[in-house]
Protein backbone atom coordinates (compact mmCIF):
# COMPACT_ATOMS: atom_id res chain seq x y z
CA UNK A 1 0.00 0.00 0.00
CA UNK A 2 2.98 2.34 1.01
CA UNK A 3 4.70 1.64 -2.22
CA UNK A 4 1.75 2.44 -4.35
CA UNK A 5 1.36 5.87 -2.68
CA UNK A 6 4.93 6.28 -2.89
CA UNK A 7 4.73 5.92 -6.73
CA UNK A 8 2.01 8.06 -6.82
CA UNK A 9 3.89 10.81 -6.05
CA UNK A 10 6.74 9.93 -8.10
CA UNK A 11 4.06 10.23 -11.01
CA UNK A 12 2.85 13.60 -10.29
CA UNK A 13 5.24 15.90 -11.03
CA UNK A 14 5.92 13.44 -14.21
CA UNK A 15 2.11 13.95 -15.11
CA UNK A 16 1.76 17.25 -14.41
CA UNK A 17 4.67 17.87 -16.70
CA UNK A 18 3.00 16.06 -19.54
CA UNK A 19 -0.30 17.99 -19.20
CA UNK A 20 1.83 21.10 -19.24
CA UNK A 21 3.76 20.10 -21.93
CA UNK A 22 -0.15 18.97 -23.48
CA UNK A 23 -1.49 22.25 -22.96
CA UNK A 24 1.47 24.06 -24.80
CA UNK A 25 1.10 21.29 -27.58
CA UNK A 26 -2.08 21.84 -28.04
CA UNK A 27 -1.99 25.58 -27.95
CA UNK A 28 0.86 25.87 -30.65
CA UNK A 29 -1.21 22.97 -32.88
CA UNK A 30 -5.00 24.45 -32.33
CA UNK A 31 -4.76 26.98 -35.53
CA UNK A 32 -2.92 24.17 -38.08
CA UNK A 33 -5.69 21.69 -36.60
CA UNK A 34 -8.66 24.01 -36.95
CA UNK A 35 -7.59 24.76 -40.71
CA UNK A 36 -7.21 20.81 -41.48
CA UNK A 37 -10.49 20.27 -40.10
CA UNK A 38 -12.15 22.77 -41.58
CA UNK A 39 -10.84 21.87 -45.38
CA UNK A 40 -11.38 18.10 -44.27
CA UNK A 41 -15.31 19.35 -43.48
CA UNK A 42 -15.93 21.24 -46.30
CA UNK A 43 -16.03 24.65 -45.05
CA UNK A 44 -18.08 24.15 -41.86
CA UNK A 45 -16.29 25.89 -39.06
CA UNK A 46 -18.95 25.32 -36.01
CA UNK A 47 -18.04 21.26 -36.55
CA UNK A 48 -14.44 21.53 -37.23
CA UNK A 49 -13.80 23.56 -33.93
CA UNK A 50 -16.23 20.65 -32.16
CA UNK A 51 -13.69 17.97 -34.25
CA UNK A 52 -10.43 19.86 -33.16
CA UNK A 53 -11.76 19.71 -29.65
CA UNK A 54 -13.06 16.38 -29.39
CA UNK A 55 -9.59 15.15 -31.01
CA UNK A 56 -7.62 17.22 -28.38
CA UNK A 57 -9.85 15.48 -25.79
CA UNK A 58 -8.95 11.95 -27.50
CA UNK A 59 -5.37 12.87 -27.65
CA UNK A 60 -5.11 13.65 -23.73
CA UNK A 61 -6.64 10.67 -22.87
CA UNK A 62 -4.52 8.67 -24.76
CA UNK A 63 -1.54 10.42 -24.14
CA UNK A 64 -0.20 7.85 -21.43
CA UNK A 65 -0.40 5.09 -24.15
CA UNK A 66 1.28 7.19 -26.84
CA UNK A 67 4.43 4.69 -27.41
CA UNK A 68 7.12 7.55 -29.60
CA UNK A 69 6.47 5.43 -32.83
CA UNK A 70 5.76 8.65 -34.33
CA UNK A 71 6.39 12.28 -33.59
CA UNK A 72 3.50 13.59 -31.28
CA UNK A 73 1.71 15.56 -34.59
CA UNK A 74 1.92 12.43 -36.51
CA UNK A 75 -0.15 10.71 -33.86
CA UNK A 76 -2.21 13.82 -32.90
CA UNK A 77 -3.10 14.70 -36.68
CA UNK A 78 -4.20 10.62 -37.00
CA UNK A 79 -6.23 11.04 -34.24
CA UNK A 80 -7.90 14.54 -35.91
CA UNK A 81 -8.16 12.32 -39.68
CA UNK A 82 -10.07 9.68 -37.58
CA UNK A 83 -11.95 12.41 -35.51
CA UNK A 84 -12.61 13.91 -39.14
CA UNK A 85 -13.95 10.56 -40.39
CA UNK A 86 -16.03 9.98 -37.43
CA UNK A 87 -17.44 13.14 -38.00
CA UNK A 88 -18.56 12.59 -41.65
CA UNK A 89 -20.00 9.24 -41.26
CA UNK A 90 -22.71 10.90 -38.50
CA UNK A 91 -22.98 13.57 -40.76
CA UNK A 92 -24.12 10.64 -44.05
CA UNK A 93 -26.16 8.57 -41.24
CA UNK A 94 -27.79 12.21 -40.19
CA UNK A 95 -28.68 13.07 -43.72
CA UNK A 96 -29.44 9.85 -44.29
CA UNK A 97 -32.08 9.47 -41.99
CA UNK A 98 -33.25 13.23 -42.74
CA UNK A 99 -36.62 14.03 -44.41
CA UNK A 100 -37.06 17.57 -46.91
CA UNK A 101 -40.33 18.70 -46.08
CA UNK A 102 -41.22 19.25 -49.52
CA UNK A 103 -40.26 15.34 -50.74
CA UNK A 104 -42.23 13.81 -47.24
CA UNK A 105 -44.36 11.74 -47.51
CA UNK A 106 -47.97 12.72 -45.84
CA UNK A 107 -47.64 12.27 -42.11
CA UNK A 108 -49.41 9.27 -40.68
CA UNK A 109 -52.19 9.62 -37.97
CA UNK A 110 -50.78 8.89 -34.58
CA UNK A 111 -53.30 7.72 -33.63
CA UNK A 112 -53.43 4.08 -35.02
CA UNK A 113 -56.96 2.00 -35.17
CA UNK A 114 -57.60 -0.80 -34.07
CA UNK A 115 -57.26 -2.82 -31.04
CA UNK A 116 -54.95 -1.27 -28.44
CA UNK A 117 -54.51 -4.77 -27.19
CA UNK A 118 -53.83 -6.60 -30.17
CA UNK A 119 -51.15 -3.73 -31.10
CA UNK A 120 -49.54 -4.56 -27.60
CA UNK A 121 -49.26 -8.59 -28.17
CA UNK A 122 -47.86 -8.07 -31.50
CA UNK A 123 -45.54 -5.07 -30.16
CA UNK A 124 -44.26 -8.04 -26.88
CA UNK A 125 -43.82 -10.76 -29.74
CA UNK A 126 -41.75 -8.44 -32.33
CA UNK A 127 -39.38 -7.91 -29.14
CA UNK A 128 -38.84 -10.81 -28.20
CA UNK A 129 -37.29 -11.89 -31.43
CA UNK A 130 -33.63 -11.42 -31.93
CA UNK A 131 -32.49 -8.40 -33.11
CA UNK A 132 -31.43 -9.80 -36.45
CA UNK A 133 -34.83 -11.17 -36.82
CA UNK A 134 -37.02 -8.08 -35.93
CA UNK A 135 -34.43 -5.88 -37.92
CA UNK A 136 -35.14 -8.40 -40.93
CA UNK A 137 -38.92 -8.56 -40.16
CA UNK A 138 -39.50 -5.21 -39.59
CA UNK A 139 -37.09 -4.30 -43.01
CA UNK A 140 -39.11 -7.01 -45.42
CA UNK A 141 -42.34 -6.79 -43.41
CA UNK A 142 -43.49 -3.76 -42.24
CA UNK A 143 -41.07 -1.39 -44.29
CA UNK A 144 -41.87 -3.76 -47.54
CA UNK A 145 -38.22 -3.40 -48.77
CA UNK A 146 -36.45 -6.77 -50.81
CA UNK A 147 -34.42 -8.94 -48.97
CA UNK A 148 -31.67 -7.83 -51.54
CA UNK A 149 -32.11 -4.63 -50.21
CA UNK A 150 -32.61 -5.43 -46.45
CA UNK A 151 -29.34 -7.52 -46.73
CA UNK A 152 -27.43 -4.66 -47.75
CA UNK A 153 -29.09 -2.08 -45.79
CA UNK A 154 -27.75 -4.51 -42.81
CA UNK A 155 -24.74 -5.57 -43.94
CA UNK A 156 -25.69 -9.28 -44.23
CA UNK A 157 -25.86 -11.72 -46.89
CA UNK A 158 -28.97 -11.86 -48.68
CA UNK A 159 -29.14 -15.81 -46.87
CA UNK A 160 -28.92 -14.62 -43.62
CA UNK A 161 -31.34 -12.08 -43.68
CA UNK A 162 -33.42 -15.28 -45.24
CA UNK A 163 -32.97 -17.27 -42.49
CA UNK A 164 -33.78 -14.39 -39.80
CA UNK A 165 -36.96 -13.78 -41.46
CA UNK A 166 -37.59 -17.25 -41.52
CA UNK A 167 -36.78 -17.59 -37.66
CA UNK A 168 -38.84 -15.02 -37.22
CA UNK A 169 -41.85 -15.60 -39.26
CA UNK A 170 -41.95 -19.07 -37.41
CA UNK A 171 -41.47 -17.21 -34.07
CA UNK A 172 -43.78 -14.86 -34.89
CA UNK A 173 -46.98 -17.53 -36.14
CA UNK A 174 -45.82 -19.55 -32.43
CA UNK A 175 -46.26 -16.50 -30.61
CA UNK A 176 -49.59 -15.06 -32.07
CA UNK A 177 -50.83 -18.59 -33.27
CA UNK A 178 -54.38 -17.78 -31.13
CA UNK A 179 -54.84 -15.26 -33.58
CA UNK A 180 -55.30 -17.28 -36.86
CA UNK A 181 -58.30 -17.30 -38.32
CA UNK A 182 -59.73 -21.21 -39.67
CA UNK A 183 -57.95 -22.69 -42.55
CA UNK A 184 -59.22 -21.55 -45.86
CA UNK A 185 -60.16 -24.66 -47.69
CA UNK A 186 -57.27 -26.26 -50.24
CA UNK A 187 -54.82 -24.52 -47.87
CA UNK A 188 -53.69 -27.28 -46.01
CA UNK A 189 -54.88 -30.43 -43.56
CA UNK A 190 -57.08 -29.02 -41.00
CA UNK A 191 -56.07 -30.38 -37.28
CA UNK A 192 -56.59 -34.13 -37.49
CA UNK A 193 -56.61 -34.37 -40.71
CA UNK A 194 -54.02 -36.62 -42.66
CA UNK A 195 -52.71 -35.45 -45.98
CA UNK A 196 -52.75 -37.36 -48.49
Amino acid sequence: MEIAAERAKADAPSLMTRAEEFARFAEARRERALRLAFRLLAGDQATAEDVVQNAFFRAHRGLAGFRGDASLDTWFYRILVREVQRQRRWQALRSWFAVDPEVAPPAVDPRPVGDPGLRRRISTALARLSAGQREAFVLVHLEQLTISEAAELLGKAVGTVKSHLHRALAALRVELADLRGPTPIGDGPKDGEEHE
